[in-house]
C-alpha cells in the first residue's frame, strides 16, 4: 500500500509505439511502493495495452486541476493527452510526435504548479520527433532545459544499490554516478563544445545537486580527460592542458573537491572510483557504456540543474518488445524510487 502522503509523481508514457505505455500499466499492476504515480498519456491506449498484456488495471482519467485519487494497486490515474493518430506496438508514426511533446508539457506544468513533486519519463524516440518537423530536438534533457528556461543542465545516470535495491529488486554492492559534459552531439563536435566556462557551469551544478538531492555534504568528483591517456601531457591533444585543467584549478580554489583530468580507461576501475561520488565524462559514449555495463536495467537517468525533479529510465523505446509483455520494469522502478527520494528532500 502506498502511503497517502507519498509524493505525487507524473509519469510521461513516452513513444506510444514503444514500451512506455505498457511499463506504466505493468507498474500499476505491481504497485508502486515509493510514490503516488499519475501517468500522462492517452487513457484508451493504456487500457488497450493493459488488455493486450492480460493485466487487470483500471485506468482512471482525471483533470489536472483535480486531486489525484487515493493510491491503490491495480489503478492507474491518468492526466489525459490524446493521441494524434492510432498507435500500434512497434510501428512509429510521426503524427504522434506532438502527443509525446504535449505529455512532457503537461508533466512540467504539473511540477511547476505544485500538483506533482517530480516527473519520471518513459523513453521517447528522437528520430520520429525530428521526422515530424520538430527541428533541433535532441532529447528529453535539452527539451526540459529550454522548457524550464535554465541556461545549463547536467545529464547524469546513476546505478545506486544503497538507495534503491529494495524497490529495484537488485542486490548490487556499488554506487556509480556518471554525468556528461556533452550529451547528444556528433563526436566531431565534442571538442569544440568543451570550454572552460561550460565546464565550470556544469561542475558547479553537479556539485550543488549532489548536495541538494543526494545529501552528500562534500562531494568528490572525478573528471575524465577528453583524449586517450588524458592527452599524454599534450602529446595526444591539448584539451586537458588548455581547457579542462584550468577549469578544475579555478573551481578547486572555490573549494570543490575535483580529481583530474584522468584517463577514462583506468578511472572506471574500483581502485580509482573508491571515495568518488560522481564522475564527469566528456562525452556520451565515454561514460555511459561503463555505467550501463555495470547496471543496465537497474539505473536511472537524472537531469540536474532544473527547478524540478526529473528522472528517467536507462533504456530506449524497445520497439521490438512493445506489446509482447517482455519489457523489464527494473529501470523504471529505480527511476521512480529515485524521484521519490529526491522529491522528499524538497526544492
Amino acid at each position: 500500500m502506498v502511503p497517502g502522503d507519498a509524493p505525487v509523481l507524473a509519469l510521461t508514457c513516452g513513444e506510444p509505439a514503444g514500451i512506455g505505455p505498457e511499463l506504466a500499466v505493468m507498474l500499476a499492476a505491481d504497485g508502486v511502493p515509493a510514490a503516488r504515480l499519475v501517468a500522462v498519456g492517452d487513457p484508451a491506449l493504456l487500457d488497450e495495452r493493459a488488455a493486450m498484456l492480460g493485466l487487470r488495471v483500471a485506468i482512471h482519467p482525471f483533470a489536472p486541476g483535480e486531486p489525484p485519487p487515493a493510491p491503490r494497486r491495480g489503478v492507474l490515474p491518468v492526466w489525459p493527452v490524446a493521441l494524434r493518430a492510432p498507435s500500434h506496438p512497434g510501428r512509429l508514426d510521426p503524427a504522434n510526435a506532438g502527443h509525446v511533446l504535449e505529455t512532457l508539457n503537461v508533466a512540467i506544468d504539473a511540477c511547476r504548479a505544485g500538483r506533482a513533486a517530480g516527473m519520471v519519463t518513459a523513453p521517447l524516440h528522437k528520430g520520429v520527433i525530428l521526422d515530424a518537423g520538430h527541428v533541433g530536438f535532441t532529447g528529453h534533457t535539452e527539451y526540459l532545459r529550454d522548457a524550464c528556461g535554465v541556461e545549463e543542465v547536467v545529464m547524469m545516470l546513476a546505478t545506486d544499490s544503497a538507495l534503491h535495491a529494495r524497490e529495484a529488486g537488485w542486490r548490487g554492492e556499488t554506487t556509480l554516478r556518471v554525468a556528461l559534459a556533452t550529451t547528444h552531439l556528433p563526436l566531431r563536435e565534442v571538442a569544440d563544445a568543451i570550454t572552460v566556462p561550460r565546464l565550470e557551469r556544469l561542475l558547479r551544478i553537479l556539485h550543488a545537486d549532489l548536495q541538494r538531492w543526494f545529501g552528500i555534504t562534500a562531494p568528490r568528483i572525478a573528471v575524465c580527460g577528453l583524449n586517450p591517456h588524458a592527452g599524454e601531457g599534450g602529446h595526444l591533444g591539448r584539451e586537458e592542458l588548455d581547457v579542462i585543467l584550468p577549469a578544475l584549478e579555478g573551481l578547486r580554489a572555490e573549494g570543490l573537491a575535483l580529481d583530474g583530468p584522468l584517463a577514462a580507461d583506468t578511472l572506471f576501475t574500483p581502485r580509482h572510483l573508491e571515495g568518488v561520488d560522481a564522475v564527469l565524462a566528456m562525452y556520451h559514449d565515454q561514460g555511459l557504456p561503463v555505467l550501463k555495463y555495470a547496471g543496465f536495467g537497474r539505473a536511472a537517468n537524472i537531469t540536474l540543474g532544473l527547478p524540478l525533479v526529473r528522472t528517467s529510465v536507462d533504456h530506449g523505446t524497445a520497439l521490438d518488445l512493445a506489446g509482447t509483455g517482455r519489457a523489464d520494469l527494473g529501470s523504471l522502478r529505480v527511476a521512480v524510487a529515485l524521484a521519490a527520494e529526491m522529491a522528499g528532500r524538497g526544492i
